[in-house]
């Protein structure tokens, strides 16, 4: 069996063991880049074309700003985003088939200033097990809602400082919610930031009351938006965590750190993926590089366990797509890339034109790209660049899609779009 189970995922493990809703048809799309965390759809009979007047079920105004990308579970859309002056968090429920909002609730209060201008307050994707929705918002505010709006419980961090904003989303992992926290010294914004620092944690918090289970430090990194990973090594469950210079695992039921590799550069944004032996990780500014990491060791493994590593079209936004022993790559300047993922060898390279924030999703062999202006490219999966369609929504565009029940959910500024044929 390979090392990495790639059954073994933070959402879907913790779906299937927590949900026990009856089975539906339709594909969940609970966290961030779905199911599998990893950015693949197992939905059927997608749109190929659509527009504002073709293939479009519907469209709603959801007020307010945020970057959070939309989750699905069953008949129920949710989102995130901030009242319209920005000053709190706001979590919303929409039904998937009509697109009406069925509740709008206000559950974070005085969210913090500092952020980046393409960053917003409400950038971490929410997740859910099926009974409630969790949600964090900027200065690591956290909700948890019944499919009611009822709030269950709310959290607040005392002394989180960030000048980029928060932007790792949470992922589950059996009782707890595990949230990366890797911001800079409130005293002095340029730790964490410019300089390294030692003051970044990730938490896991108890999903029945919000309460603390463990704090795990990283030593010396600066800030960083990387959506973790848990994945199986060995037979046992490990965290992989990357932030600014820094990739690490943890054991997730202690918080335990067993190994660093170092990776230069803050503003670390691309989720881990995994693909048989391997992660892989990017980089962030300074020396934007794609790295392929062995996971099984302990202490500093520099030097051993960094299978090979690449400096050519490095995404610093969007993340990997993991596909049969193909790395896809979209880089923020929209050149897409195919890469051997056991060696980095670059298979072909293909400009799509635009700028992309978004992470791609697989669906039936084909590639979907949302590009900020709205155009969402889809090519196929494959060892050879074949464009398939190209699909204009109004934008801009940050978040990743969702897709289920044979639908694709678009968030735009302002707006929440389903994709696929409307209802008679």
């Amino acid at each position: 069996m390979n090392r990495l189970n790639m059954s073994l995922n933070v959402c879907l493990a913790s779906v299937l063991s927590l949900a026990t809703a009856t089975p539906s048809p339709a594909e969940n799309w609970p966290c961030f880049r779905g199911p599998t965390g990893q950015g693949i759809s197992t939905e059927t009979h997608l749109p190929l074309t659509w527009s504002l007047k073709e293939n479009l079920a519907w469209q709603i105004d959801i007020g307010g700003t945020g970057w959070s990308s939309p989750i699905v579970w069953e008949n129920r859309v949710f989102v995130t985003a901030t009242t319209a002056d920005e000053s709190d968090g706001r979590v919303l429920c929409i039904d998937r088939d009509t697109g009406k909002i069925l509740w709008d609730k206000k559950v974070a209060d005085h969210l913090p200033d500092k952020k980046r201008p393409k960053n917003s307050h409400a950038t971490p994707t929410p997740i859910t097990d099926g009974k409630h929705v969790y949600a964090v918002f900027n200065g690591v505010k956290l909700a948890a809602l019944d499919f009611q709006g009822n709030v269950a419980w709310s959290y607040a961090e005392p002394h989180f400082a960030s000048v980029h904003g928060l932007g790792a989303s949470p992922i589950f992992y059996r009782n707890m919610l595990i949230l990366p926290c890797d911001g800079n010294d409130p005293a002095d914004l340029m730790r964490g930031f410019k300089k390294p620092w030692e003051g970044a944690f990730i938490a896991a918090f108890d999903i029945d009351n919000g309460k603390i289970k463990w704090r795990a430090k990283r030593g010396l990194s600066r800030q960083a938006h990387v959506t973790p990973k848990i994945i199986d090594v060995d037979g046992h469950p490990l965290l992989v965590s990357a932030s600014g210079d820094v990739v690490q695992g943890f054991n997730p039921d202690t918080g335990a750190l067993l190994w660093t590799v170092k990776s230069q550069g803050e503003g670390v944004v691309p989720s881990i993926v995994q693909g048989k032996e391997m992660i892989y990780t990017a980089s962030g500014y300074e020396v934007p590089t794609i790295r392929a990491i062995r996971p099984n060791g302990r202490g500093d493994v520099t030097l051993t366990h960094m299978a090979w590593e690449s400096h050519e079209n490095v995404p610093m936004m969007p993340s990997f797509l993991y596909v049969d022993g193909l790395l896809f790559c979209i880089k923020e300047n929209g050149i897409a890339s195919c890469l051997e993922a056991e060696t980095g060898k670059v298979i072909w390279s293909q400009r799509l034109h635009g700028l992309y924030s978004a992470s791609p999703v697989l669906a039936e062999g084909r590639i979907y790209c949302l590009a900020e202006n709205g155009t969402t490219v889809i090519f196929a999966a494959a060892r050879e660049y074949k464009e398939l369609a190209r699909n204009l929504l109004d934008g801009p565009c940050q978040a990743s899609p969702a897709f289920s029940a044979g639908k694709i959910f678009v968030r735009s500024e302002g707006k929440l779009y389903c994709v696929g044929v409307p209802k008679s």
